[in-house]
């Protein structure tokens, strides 16, 4: 239980970031925006002015609230923080800072339904 601070980033840019040392809790990590499946991405279109405004603190500030992941058998699913999500994707970031809790398959089938 309980958690240390862990900076990655070049010299131009460290960031902090909590991780949990929690087995059962989330752990905070940054994951590759290619490395996150996104299987409810088409079912609605995010508000354009919300994301620009997004991007524009993200290159001011930083990223402040993870996104939630679901890692399933190494594999990760985004369900929530569509507009960051986009966000970055659109400043050309490589990485997202999620929110990454483990499940099974049967947890990610209810998130599909």
């Amino acid at each position: 239980m309980g958690s240390f601070v862990m900076k990655i980033g070049g010299a131009s840019r460290l960031r902090n970031l909590s991780i949990s040392a929690s087995s059962n809790g989330p752990l905070i990590l940054e994951v590759a925006l290619d490395k996150i499946r996104r299987p409810l991405m088409r079912t609605r279109a995010n508000d354009p002015i919300k994301v620009q405004y997004l991007m524009d603190s993200i290159q001011q500030i930083g990223l402040q609230v993870p996104i939630d992941v679901l890692e399933v058998d190494g594999v990760y699913y985004g369900f929530s923080g569509c507009h960051r999500y986009e966000a970055h994707q659109r400043l050309g970031l490589p990485t997202i800072r999620c929110k990454v809790r483990r499940g099974t398959k049967e947890t990610l089938r209810h998130h599909l339904r």
